[in-house]
């Protein structure tokens, strides 16, 4: 059995939070001993100008006896944010309808072109 058959046999529970081009994963594993711990997984999707695309991922692992220490510095940063920000989302970039402004054309030899539409009024 190879190394991957026997880390999907030690997933016991899992959610997905999607997030535009990110993707989170959090998974409760088990040790060899039969312990629980937790894994936080980031995927971040990067498309290629051919079309193509690959996947970056970042991974933490925590375990319990760290559990307490992570939850309260993990509060106390969301808290600070959002204190000093907000909840509003500044980037338009991050808002869930954000279309970018670029469009498609088919240029004389037949081939889809991208382009962004500018005023240069506003230069």
């Amino acid at each position: 059995m190879g190394e991957k058959d026997i880390m999907d046999q030690e997933e016991i529970y899992s959610k997905v939070l999607r997030a535009g081009r990110r993707t989170y994963f959090f998974d409760v594993r088990s040790t060899k001993a039969g312990d629980y711990y937790l894994t936080i997984t980031e995927s971040k999707k990067f498309t290629h100008d051919d079309g193509s695309f690959h996947y970056k991922k970042h991974k933490i692992y925590l375990y319990k006896e760290d559990f307490t220490a992570f939850k309260e510095i993990m509060d106390e940063m969301m808290d600070y944010i959002i204190d000093e920000k907000g909840q509003e989302v500044i980037s338009e970039r991050h808002q869930k309808d954000f279309k970018k402004e670029e469009e498609t054309s088919v240029g004389e030899n037949g081939i889809a072109e991208n382009f962004t539409d500018v005023d240069f009024d506003d230069i």
